[in-house]
């Protein structure tokens, strides 16, 4: 069949796609959908009367029915400078969007920063604006695994969302990264070089439950290490530098340092360039993380732990889908994402 252009014609409608494939509006609906009910045959013949009509299904008739808005809320409890200055997040945010995308589905971006914007996110969770809810970069303690609990909100965690002791939410979905076993296989591999004075820059434990697993790691393979070892940065460049020009300070002895992020770590070479430090022979520096960008730029490239960050946005908004299609209070598993060294020139 040969379309003729319509000028100012009239939409498309379900029932012209019927008559158009010569099936039921209701056969029409369920394909549009994306309902398994239908054959292959009269589904491909659907699809071709959608295509040849120019058909786009009305999307707020669409919601009625199917109760869906199409839209995934993406909560990040951090500053919104502060995260699109971060590869990390960037990274995860591109994994997540991939994936709603495959779905058909879009995110809307929302920052939790001062004390009151628990109550506005909520409103907006809450109003019926969208499916689900991704939920990262939590404090422990954070109010926000009770908000969503309390709204009946399906929602996933990107790490453990922890109580204020430290103890994990429980009956809460989650993606992360093996943390703590990444950290001890930094550290012993810096332990295999020989080195004997090993420092860490970890991040704020008491708000990231990543910098906590790393720090944990790091004491796994050196039980025995002093305090003054340890120096508590942001998870900036900035952060970085002026963690290592502490430990220089205390320590001008140490051999080798484990960076709990590549950010950090970058900071870190710097500041081991400007005090005449060469890196490895003087001091050898793993970092976290394994964002090409920065570790493959570096001077030298870093040496780091690898994990699939994109892949972790991606299994963020796999775990949301399928918890959506589960009954309410329905526990699903969560996901840990495997992490391993990549060795270059920095140690």
């Amino acid at each position: 069949m040969v379309l003729t252009q319509r000028s100012n014609a009239r939409r498309p409608t379900l029932e012209d796609v019927a008559r158009w494939s010569g099936v039921s509006k209701s056969t029409v609906s369920r394909v549009v959908n994306g309902e398994p009910k239908v054959s292959p045959e009269v589904a491909v013949r659907v699809r071709e009367a959608i295509s040849a009509l120019g058909y786009v299904p009305n999307q707020a008739a669409r919601q009625l029915v199917t109760r869906r808005t199409g839209a995934v809320a993406v909560v990040a409890a951090q500053p919104e400078d502060r995260l699109f200055l971060d590869p990390f997040f960037d990274c995860l945010l591109r994994g997540i969007r991939s994936e709603l995308a495959r779905h058909g589905a879009q995110a809307v971006l929302l920052f939790v920063d001062e004390p009151d914007d628990y109550a506005r996110v909520a409103d907006y969770l809450g109003g019926g604006h969208v499916d689900g809810a991704i939920l990262f970069s939590l404090r422990p303690g954070d109010r926000m695994p009770e908000m969503v609990d309390r709204l009946a909100l399906p929602a996933v965690f990107g790490g453990r969302p922890l109580l204020c002791d430290g103890d994990p939410v429980r009956g809460q979905a989650y993606v992360d990264g093996d943390n703590r076993g990444g950290a001890r296989q930094a550290v012993r591999h810096l332990l295999a070089l020989g080195r004997e004075r090993i420092a860490t820059v970890t991040g704020p434990y008491d708000q990231e439950h990543s910098a906590a697993d790393r720090l944990a790691g790091y004491r796994d393979a050196l039980p025995d290490t002093v305090p003054h070892l340890v120096e508590r940065a942001d998870y900036t460049r900035q952060g970085g530098a002026v963690a290592m020009a502490a430990l220089l300070d205390r320590h001008p002895d140490l051999d080798a340092v484990f960076v709990a992020s590549d950010l950090m770590a970058s900071g870190a070479l710097q500041t081991l360039r400007e005090r005449g430090r060469r890196v490895p022979q003087d001091v050898a520096v793993v970092g976290f993380d394994d964002l090409v960008s920065i570790s493959e730029s570096t001077d030298p490239p870093l040496t780091t732990v690898h994990q699939d960050v994109a892949e972790m946005g991606r299994l963020l908004a796999r775990l949301l889908f399928d918890r959506t299609e589960q009954h309410s209070g329905q526990d699903l598993p969560s996901a840990i994402v495997p992490t391993r060294l990549v060795v270059r020139q920095s140690a």
